[in-house]
This record gives C-alpha cells, structure tokens and sequence, in this order.
C-alpha cells in the first residue's frame, strides 16, 4: 500500500518569500470601462472558459489549505458575477481563513454591502478616482458617481471592518483632486491608496509615460495640506501606509514604479480562466482550470499544481511606461 502524499502546509518560493495571499477573480466582466484598466470596446470571456464558482472554490480552499490566511476577491467587477454571494457565504466559513476581502468599482454596493458583511467579508476596497461626476464618467466612461457613493455609505453603514478607497493618479486627468480625495476620506474615517498606473493592455486613451504620477509627487502634493505620519501598519497588501495626523485615516502608496515592492511579495493571481499569475507584471503561470477539469474531485493534484508553480515565481516585475506593453492582458482579464 502506497503512503499518502506529504502536502507541505506552507507555500513559499525559491526566494524564500511565504506566499499567504491570494488575488481570485471572479468575472472579467465589468460595468465600467475605466480608461487606465481596459479598451473601450471590449470582447469578454465565453463562459465556458471561466471557472465556475465551485470551481473558484476550490481554488480557495485548496490556497488556505496551503497557508493561505487572506483571499481578495476581484474581477472585472466582482458584484456583477451572478450568486458571487454563494462563493463569498462558502470561502468565509473556510478553517484557517483569516480575512475574506473584496475590490469593487463601487456601483453594486448599494445593494450587496449588507449581505457581504453578514458572508464574512471583512474589508472591502473601493475605487474613486474623481469626486467631479462628470470627469467620474470621462474616467469611468459609463460610471455614475452619485451611485458609488450612495454605495460607499451603505458599505459604511454596514459596519466593515475597515473600508479603502483606491485612486489612480493620471497628469493631466485627476492630479489636481488629489487633496480633495484625502479629505472625503478623512471625514468619513476611509482609509485611502493612491496607485500608480500599471501598463497592462493596450488601452489607446492616454500616453502612459506622460500620464504618470509617481507617488513621490502624490505625497508632496499631500504634504502641502496634511502631516503624513509613517507606519509600519499593513495590510498584508503592497500598500506602505502613513497615517494622517489628528486623523482616523491611513493614506497609502502602491508605487510599483517608484518604489519596488517585489523584495517583500506575498501574494499570488488566479485568473478568472483558473491561470494562477505569479506575478502581476510576468508572464509565469500554471494552468489551474486544467487541472481541476482533468481531475476532478482531486484536491491533491489541484495542490501540487500550486506547489509546483512556486518554482516558478519571478523574483520581480519589469515594468517600462516608456515602451510599448509586454503584458498583452488588461487589468479587467489579470484580475485588479
């Protein structure tokens, strides 16, 4: 008789990085088209090639399994998957799991952040780039401020743990809010991440490198009106945090450009295709859909698979606003 399989009960990669993070998108379908995320015109996935949500499951108990403690959830839009209230209800009762989180554009919270704090989510991010609803709807193309934030009041009134606003700072588009930004989280106790563009897809709308704004400037800009006090605090995320004197709230930076945070990287993708990523700038990546459809029921080859693909994890990104995208996917297909 064979002995079973030793599983180890730690991922971690040839760089000795403990991987306990998982990005897991749901849907690369989004009610939004924002200008720095995807095209305008844009050809979604056919279902057949998306993991159901048992599937997504099984990603997510198999990751925990493994020492995974924090699964975010993302997409596209993660509120427009048909039942994600099913997955959320089962990958919030998971032994082990620590936080359940979840991104959002902001539009569906009205109605779903309620029932998401009561399956277990604990913190969600929401992105705001403008507070100005017309340039909203030029960042957005289709989005109605107004409706984002009647949503970020329910999610407030729902009692999350602790709510996050997501910014992408373009020159030339939003720079100029970057204060006003920091106040309407400041009033309402929001913690807020300002966000370097990352240049995945071909987008066609604006000149990444002309666009740019480091989060150096971010924080000058910020510094004229706030004291930013630094902290060790995180949030298991790239986010390196200051928090704002006399304040409830912790203003983050996610500099990918500026200021490298792939030393530190603890954190993994999973494709709403079941293509674990395992690095947002890099291409490296092992086939999950394959293996749960060829194996069904099979927890152990599903976890090998994982194994293996820490092997596999580059020891950074090697992104060039100047150049032409290596990275052909969308943020809208990576998972955001």
């Amino acid at each position: 008789m064979n002995a079973p399989i030793a599983i180890p009960t730690q991922l971690v990669d040839r760089f000795d990085r403990h991987v306990t993070y998982v990005r897991l998108s749901v849907t690369d379908r989004c009610d939004f088209r924002c200008v720095y995320c995807m095209g305008e015109d844009m050809d979604f996935l056919p279902r057949s090639e998306v993991l159901s949500l048992e599937e997504l499951y099984a990603v997510g108990r198999a990751f925990v399994e493994l020492g995974v403690t924090k699964i975010r959830l993302t997409g596209g839009e993660p509120l427009v998957r048909r039942n994600l209230l099913w997955l959320t209800n089962a990958l919030g009762r998971l032994p082990g799991l620590k936080e359940l989180v979840l991104t959002t554009n902001g539009s569906q919270l009205e109605r779903y952040a309620g029932p998401l704090r009561d399956a277990g989510v604990r913190r969600i991010n929401v992105s705001l780039d403008s507070l100005d609803p017309q340039r909203f709807r030029e960042l957005t193309r289709t989005g109605d401020l107004a409706k984002v934030l009647r949503g970020i009041a329910a999610a407030r009134a729902a009692g999350f743990e602790r709510i996050k606003l997501n910014a992408v700072i373009l020159k030339g588009r939003n720079d100029d809010e970057i204060s006003s930004l920091a106040q309407f989280a400041i009033d309402r106790g929001l913690d807020l991440s300002f966000i370097e563009e990352m240049p995945l897809g071909q987008i066609g709308e604006h000149d990444r490198a002309e666009a740019y704004c480091s989060s150096d400037e971010v924080r000058e800009a910020l510094e004229r009106n706030y004291t930013l006090v630094p902290t060790t605090e995180s949030t298991g995320g790239p986010s390196r945090y200051h928090r704002v004197a006399g304040t409830d709230t912790r203003i983050g930076f996610i500099s990918p450009h500026s200021h490298n945070f792939c030393a530190s990287c603890n954190r993994v993708r999973v494709t709403t295709q079941g293509r674990l990523l395992l690095c947002l700038g890099q291409e490296h990546s092992a086939d999950l859909r394959a293996v749960l459809r060829g194996n069904p029921d099979d927890d152990v080859a599903l976890k090998q698979s994982i194994i293996a693909a820490m092997a596999i994890k580059p020891k950074g990104h090697e992104f060039n606003l100047g150049a032409a995208p290596v990275i052909l996917r969308h943020m809208s297909v990576t998972g955001g």
